[in-house]
């Protein structure tokens, strides 16, 4: 799911060359797969309740597989978008159920580090991403036989695509090893599968003990047929989901999947150039994966609330320091700037540049709109790369640093603990409706800040674009003290006394 989700990152600059995509195509390029996640969601839950987690992950593993194929062979945007949808689809379901799967198959004493597992794994993916689409990149500019046997440099996105397909297989195989939810089998009143689920992890006297545990409440309340959508809503669990949608909306408007999906185009607005800004994704691919593994090590000892809150006050400071940075850069086309692009090969593209030497602006808003008089707009899009390498002077090491902070800081909160929640917080009978019902909320967020990054940067500017982030993260650090209670090593049955009963 992490490698089907950011490999947009690397593809999308050479698809808005190839298709001339405007910004709001472009966001709709890489917002597209989340749009039908955000819908996958409202259905991943309840299906998965009623015909198992198992099926609907296999279901998922399948539309991953399609998609990679067809986006990859995509001869124009339209198909490219429909591909992406098809795999939006698998994301939604991989969204949703393996948290809860995880959970509900976890002791409650490892259960925030098991279910924080699976946001690893999406971390390792979504590194993997990074890392595969920097190597392609390299791959088609070495001039090796091979890359101009395969015509690599010209096809290198849908080489990016295609290798979705690899993981697609591993997690389908993988799949038919996983045995099923011993919770669901207990709802579904499937007590001997359960008690033979259990029995493959703990002595089976054990397995039986704990099995009464999971039917001891009245299993007439449980029965999974018996949820109306007012069941959500009905003031006992007004609380808990009051706190599920709050975290899902923070996760997101915070900004995280606008760095994970944009990022070599982040660091191209700094002006490294295209193979350093790939170089970099696959800095911030790791750092994702460092910070989860913290994470994972942390939250069971320190607790879901402190890792939030140290987070949240990362996330602050990283996004400020990025609007500062941006907001002191200033770009000028001097002499020796025009001296140095008439070296390359396709000077001739945009040598009206000419006519900016000796402008300086103070920001990225006014020199793009002077570029946009002199250059159109495809050329621009093309070249704006190489164009920023020269224009632009700003503190790159101080964006990357702010960039890192703000990976390390999502990754040791936000990103695990936020499903561990939504494992935690709603009672049995209705863990699957309302994680559904929050997922979709925090993947609508999510489609959002995707599908508006692009025109945020070019309407607003990247320093009031992070600035905005910045403040988003003040607000949800507020709530988090305030609101959200410690749920580390508490059984479902003790947080649904706590949280639900009382309330």
């Amino acid at each position: 799911m992490g490698f089907d989700a950011s490999v947009i990152s690397g593809v999308i600059k050479f698809v808005s060359i190839e298709f001339d995509l405007s910004p709001g195509q472009k966001g709709f390029a890489v917002a597209s797969l989340t749009l039908t996640s955000t819908l996958a969601m409202m259905f991943a839950g309840p299906l998965s309740d009623k015909f198992g987690r198992k099926k609907v992950l296999i279901g998922a593993a399948s539309l991953f597989f399609i998609s990679a194929i067809y986006s990859a062979l995509s001869p124009d945007f339209l198909n490219l978008i429909i591909a992406r949808m098809i795999g939006g689809i698998g994301v939604g379901a991989a969204l949703i159920v393996p948290p809860m799967y995880i959970a509900e198959i976890a002791p409650p004493q490892f259960r925030g580090r098991l279910v924080s597992f699976n946001q690893l794994n999406i971390v390792i993916g979504l590194s993997v991403a990074f890392f595969t689409n920097y190597l392609i990149l390299q791959w088609g500019d070495s001039g090796s036989a091979s890359a101009e046997s395969l015509n690599v440099a010209d096809n290198n996105w849908r080489y990016m695509l295609s290798l979705e397909a690899i993981p697609a297989v591993l997690y389908f195989i993988a799949l038919f090893f996983v045995p099923e939810s011993p919770r669901w089998l207990a709802l579904r009143g499937k007590n001997e599968q359960a008690v033979n689920v259990l029995s493959r992890f703990e002595e089976r006297a054990q397995a039986e003990k704990d099995l009464k545990s999971l039917i001891s409440e009245d299993t007439g309340d449980n029965k999974l047929s018996r949820l109306p959508l007012k069941e959500l809503f009905r003031p006992a669990i007004r609380y808990v989901l009051t706190i599920g949608v709050v975290i899902a909306i923070l996760q997101q408007i915070t900004g995280i999947n606008a760095v994970f999906f944009y990022a070599p185009i982040i660091f191209e607005q700094t002006g490294i150039g295209t193979d350093a800004s790939f170089a970099n994704a696959v800095i911030i691919g790791l750092t994702n994966l460092v910070f989860t593994i913290v994470a994972i090590m942390f939250v069971d000892r320190l607790g879901r609330k402190p890792l939030l809150i140290f987070g949240l006050i990362g996330i602050t400071i990283s996004m400020f320091i990025l609007s500062g940075s941006f907001k002191a850069s200033t770009y000028s086309i001097t002499d020796q700037d025009i001296i140095e692009l008439k070296l390359h090969e396709n000077y001739d593209e945009f040598a009206a540049i000419e006519n900016m030497n000796g402008m300086q602006f103070d920001n990225d808003l006014t020199f793009k709109k002077e570029l946009a008089e002199h250059i159109d707009s495809a050329t621009i899009r093309k070249y704006e790369s190489d164009i920023l390498v020269s224009a632009i002077d700003i503190n790159a090491w101080m964006v990357l640093f702010g960039i890192i902070a703000f990976v390390a800081s999502f990754a040791v909160s936000l990103g695990p603990v936020m499903w561990i929640l939504f494992s935690e917080l709603f009672p049995d009978r209705l863990r699957g409706f309302a994680i559904s019902f929050v997922g979709l909320i925090n993947s609508a967020v999510s489609f959002s800040v995707q599908q508006l990054f692009p025109v945020e940067l070019a309407k607003l500017g990247n320093s009031l674009t992070y600035f905005i982030f910045g403040l988003f993260a003040v607000i949800g650090l507020v709530f988090v003290i305030l609101k959200i209670p410690e749920t580390k090593g508490k059984s479902f049955e003790e947080l649904e006394k706590t949280l639900i009963k009382n309330k």
